[in-house]
């Protein structure tokens, strides 16, 4: 197992992220508790020192099973993160309440890292209100009294949002978790992302490396591309090796489902093998081959200046990309629900001005209705 250093820390580059635990007849609230403990007992022995699990994963069972399958180890063996819920507004006044919750189901006296859960445009003002729920206070109180170890955030937002977090508590904030992987490298300017970050001198942590299992299989031809560069690398682990080539991260967290995905995970974590650069070259142009059904709109904004509904165009455009490719998803619908009605999708009426000026000649009014048509299912 590779390790990096992390202030006094030695900690292992891959963590297990906790919300893709196994699971009884793809019940997600129900957690195969045996089999979670056969992969963490494997994941201990083999050097995994760092787990991750949240307040909401698996139906709110996920904190309960990690903490007893953790509770069987000497508490100095391994570093427990979770984070307090603030993608769901109504947690918002309960911050005491849902760490004390925590620590309970976690059968722990503290926690070695403790996020802001999802920082987004959704709840971005209530985690800057200082005054109203005091979420900023209480967990820097408790780092003070020292159950929690080390603060820091995770992001699903945009830059802006990003930015905002940072300028209000950067200074705090000792490490960033991001959905990072080499697709949305362009495809969610997470290029931009680690470079806010690291302006701040905050260390990253890596969420879905493989993007839900998309970069685990790919198309024949760019499998083969890789395959003619590294014959023995599976072709998942080239998602792994994009993320050791990025020095700002520190620790990828995987969602390990099986014990297979595991045993595969730590095979690759055992070694450092970063891209060099026609391998790096390679993978972002396999990325961009990924993205070519995206809109290629370039934030121009002469469609702003035409719009008679005041619509954000690029940034619906951004979101719309983003939906389309995940096929769904939570981010687009969390981002717009922080929009006014007149401001989404929906509100297009279609009458082409934008496109009169559009230098790209997208179909913005197509591409409005067809998203507000995926967001209404």
């Amino acid at each position: 197992m590779i390790y990096k250093k992390f202030q006094d820390l030695q900690l292992s580059t891959l963590g297990m992220g906790a919300i893709r635990l196994p699971t009884i007849d793809g019940d997600d609230g129900k957690i195969d508790t045996s089999a979670t403990e056969e992969i963490v007992a494997y994941a201990m022995e083999q050097g995994v020192n760092y787990y991750d699990t949240a307040w909401g994963y698996h139906n709110g069972n996920s904190e309960l099973v990690m903490g007893a399958a953790l509770k069987k180890y000497p508490r100095d063996k391994f570093y427990l993160a979770t984070k307090f819920p603030g993608y769901d507004l109504a947690n918002m006044p309960k911050v005491k309440e849902i760490f004390e919750k925590q620590l309970e189901k976690c059968q722990v006296d503290y926690f070695d890292f403790y996020l802001f859960h999802n920082v987004c445009e959704m709840n971005i003002d209530a985690y800057l209100d200082k005054e109203k729920y005091g979420i900023f206070s209480y967990l820097m109180e408790q780092k003070k009294n020292g159950r929690i170890k080390r603060l820091g955030f995770s992001a699903h937002g945009g830059y802006d949002v990003m930015k905002r977090f940072l300028d209000a508590y950067g200074e705090h904030m000792e490490f960033c978790q991001l959905q990072l992987n080499y697709v949305d490298w362009e495809l969610q300017k997470c290029k931009e992302k680690v470079e806010l970050v690291s302006s701040y001198n905050i260390p990253i942590w890596v969420m879905e490396p493989v993007r839900g299992g998309k970069l685990a299989k790919l198309a024949e031809g760019d499998e083969q591309r890789l395959r003619a560069l590294r014959p023995d690398e599976k072709t998942v682990a080239w998602a792994f090796r994009f993320l050791q080539s990025l020095p700002q991260v520190t620790v990828t967290l995987s969602g390990m489902s099986n014990f297979q995905q595991l045993k595969e995970n730590i095979t690759t974590y055992a070694e450092n093998k970063p891209l060099n650069d026609e391998e790096m070259k390679t993978i972002l142009s396999i990325a961009d081959g990924m993205l070519s059904g995206k809109l290629p709109c370039t934030a121009c904004r002469y469609c702003t200046n035409h719009c008679p509904q005041g619509l954000d165009i690029p940034t619906l455009l951004e979101l719309y990309n983003e939906h389309s490719f995940t096929g769904g998803g939570f981010i687009a619908p969390m981002a717009l629900s922080a929009l006014p009605e007149n401001k989404r999708p929906s509100a297009c009426i279609g009458c082409r001005s934008c496109e009169a000026v559009c230098p790209q000649q997208i179909k913005i009014s197509e591409a409005m209705a067809d998203f507000t048509a995926k967001l209404n299912g």
